[in-house]
């Protein structure tokens, strides 16, 4: 018996019977020989750890754009703490902790420089819109490796594509949006726990809000610090996912109303804050005259810029999208200001 069979057989001891067990997994698209150390989640975890599109989400901004302190969240860092708080629930209720923390890792890979500025610019640009859950699918099919992708497995790119919600439902009954696992659902609560705690902490930070501008709503159900309100949040769903009655993972209402409300005050305090928007707007035009140089310029974003592993035959605004994603806030501005503004006249 390998030590990944040893491991699989203890998934069936241990975990409960309403996990996803590795050795149950629907499989890869390119079936290739099994790890002799690692269970297929485990596995699909570390190659999303080893990409190229995970290390450049500590380059991807949250919600401040190129902040001026040290402790302000990036896209990387929100992806750590969205698979904390997700394992936690996992372990909890006994669920496949390996495939929860592999969508954790992996479900912001296709996001934009300059955060959900970047993505509403693309979206405005890309014919049929555009999305970074699909990208994020995108970059781990096609993107990495040169066009090979990361080849995961269906669980995995299934809780990638479903963990989104906007301003959406948080819990969805509807299975186009719901994730096929209670693994994937549980990653869907627990980005959005993760953000509004963490963007709030950042906006204390930023001095634009403070704790007591938090609805006493708020303050009384989930708490008066981070750390309370974080584990409100995971007790709840804990407890509030009565597996053997449903098998979904749920918020109470009370606790789900909470976290609505508190959404609802970032967005209108931060997220659409005037000042804010202003960056936000500025970032948007960054997105928008680089895609429009690129297609004006195609042969030579062919010769520069084309992503490694898109087809040559592909569709112009597939590839220029495809490159704008992959690019850090750092890079973007980078080229922006190579094609844009002028540069420093030297005298020799």
């Amino acid at each position: 018996m390998t030590i990944r069979e040893q491991l699989e057989a203890d998934e069936d001891k241990v975990l409960s019977a309403f996990a996803q067990k590795s050795r149950l997994s629907r499989g890869r698209d390119r079936q290739e020989p099994a790890d002799d150390t690692r269970p297929i989640f485990q596995h699909d975890r570390d190659r999303i750890l080893h990409s190229k599109a995970f290390r450049r989400l500590a380059g991807k901004t949250q919600v401040f754009l190129a902040p001026a302190g040290d402790h302000y969240r990036t896209r990387l860092t929100h992806n750590l703490e969205v698979s904390q708080i997700a394992r936690t629930v996992a372990r909890a209720l006994r669920l496949n902790e390996s495939l929860t923390e592999a969508i954790a890792m992996g479900h912001d890979l296709g996001h934009t420089p300059f955060g959900h500025a970047g993505e509403r610019a693309l979206a405005k640009l890309v014919s049929g819109g555009f999305h970074h859950g699909r990208q994020s699918v995108r970059v781990v099919e096609v993107l990495e490796h040169d066009g090979m992708g990361l080849n995961l497995s269906v669980e995995v790119r299934d809780g990638i594509l479903k963990h989104s919600k906007g301003k959406g439902e948080i819990v969805s009954d509807n299975p186009e949006s719901s994730a096929v696992t209670l693994e994937g659902q549980i990653a869907r609560i627990a980005d959005i726990a993760a953000y509004v705690n963490h963007d709030l902490d950042d906006a204390i930070r930023g001095r634009i809000l403070s704790e007591h501008d938090l609805p006493t709503e708020v303050v009384a159900v989930l708490g008066h610090s981070h750390s309370q309100r974080i584990g409100s949040l995971v007790t709840d769903a804990v407890v509030a996912s009565r597996l053997e009655e449903r098998r979904q993972i749920r918020l109470s209402p009370e606790v789900l109303h909470a976290l609505v409300t508190l959404r609802d005050v970032l967005f209108e305090r931060v997220y659409e804050r005037p000042d804010i928007r202003t960056e936000f707007e500025r970032a948007e035009r960054v997105v928008s005259e680089l895609w429009a140089y690129f297609h004006l310029h195609a042969d030579e974003f062919h010769a520069r810029h084309w992503p490694k592993g898109v087809p040559d035959n592909e569709d112009l605004s597939r590839a220029v999208a495809d490159f704008i994603t992959g690019m850090t806030d750092r890079y973007a501005l980078r080229t922006y200001q190579e094609y844009f503004l002028p540069r420093p006249w030297t005298v020799v």
